[in-house]
């Protein structure tokens, strides 16, 4: 078999590449140039569109297919190669735009509707914790309204602290007595030589500072029974003193504080002139009241005077 040329009767008897060989160019095969097609001279155009090549019917020169513009942003269905224009002049291909303005243009996201969207979800949040705060606090406000509206009751103490003021308590016409009414018992003894007793001629009780020492008081006309507190005037030398109160035969246990409230010197009875309380409960009509020396009290003191006042006070 020799190699020849037989004619190019269809176009898969051609040889695109018949310029490279000696017997093709001999042929006078040529090499491409300009929009036409390559090979042995009266070659086929093997450049056409899809579906126009139609075998065994003369060949003709596709006309070529316009342009058309579809619609913004997308391909165009009757897009041709470039090759098939006239002059093989490459198009540009339109870029489709995406924007995501919100303007409905192109395929991006609404990106103000989506902002807009947060900002109200998180009012809304904010906006229902407010108002569950402010329902917290009407409730709360509700609560300590009526926890305030209900009167409290507090216990008073058996053992009152006695009163470092030297002013005179209101007696509310109860009944006073000075040291020279009390009955005496013990080494206690009347006396006025010491200044600054509140009694009648300055008289006020010394030698109270012995072990069985006591002053009593028997008080009529009480005029119902109940709480009261019982004073007691004296002086202590610059040393705190105490000493047992007996109410109606039954001793109290707390002692009647005799402290140096005036915070006169040592040995100074003049400027320890003071007074103290006791809460009591008496009855209804008479009544006695007992301050003695017993063991372990320290009795060293002066007593001038003992009054009533209706309740339990705290000065």
């Amino acid at each position: 078999m020799t190699s020849g040329n037989n004619g190019a009767s269809t176009p898969e008897d051609d040889d695109p590449f018949g310029y490279l060989y000696a017997d093709g160019q001999a042929n006078g095969a040529q090499p491409p140039s300009g929009g036409g097609g390559y090979g042995y001279p009266g070659s086929v155009n093997r450049v056409r569109s899809v579906g126009q090549r139609q075998y065994g019917q003369p060949q003709q020169a596709a006309p070529p297919i316009p342009q058309q513009q579809g619609a913004y942003g997308q391909p165009n269905a009757h897009y041709a190669a470039p090759e098939t224009l006239p002059g093989g002049a490459a198009t540009t291909q339109q870029p489709s735009y995406s924007g995501g303005s919100g303007s409905g243009r192109g395929g991006g996201p609404n990106t103000k509707g989506l902002l807009i969207g947060a900002i109200a979800v998180v009012a809304a949040v904010v906006i229902g914790i407010s108002v569950a705060m402010l329902g917290g606090d009407k409730d709360k406000d509700k609560a300590d309204g009526k926890a305030d509206s209900t009167p409290t009751q507090s216990q008073q103490s058996s053992a009152p602290s006695p009163s470092n003021s030297n002013s005179q308590a209101a007696k509310e016409d109860l009944p006073t007595i000075d040291a020279k009414a009390l009955a005496l018992g013990g080494s206690a003894a009347i006396a006025s030589d010491i200044k600054g007793a509140k009694a009648d001629g300055g008289i006020y009780v010394s030698g109270f500072n012995q072990v069985g020492s006591s002053v009593t008081w028997t008080v009529s006309d009480i005029p119902k029974s109940g709480k009261y507190s019982v004073y007691v005037g004296y002086s202590v030398p610059g040393k705190d003193q105490n000493a047992t109160l007996t109410v109606n035969g039954t001793a109290s246990d707390s002692p009647v504080d005799l402290k140096n409230w005036s915070g006169g010197p040592e040995g100074d009875y003049e400027k320890g002139w003071t007074k103290t309380y006791n809460w009591i409960q008496l009855n209804k009509g008479t009544n006695t009241i007992k301050v003695s020396c017993e063991q372990g009290n320290q009795c060293d003191a002066l007593l001038d005077q003992m009054w009533l006042v209706k309740g339990w006070v705290d000065s």
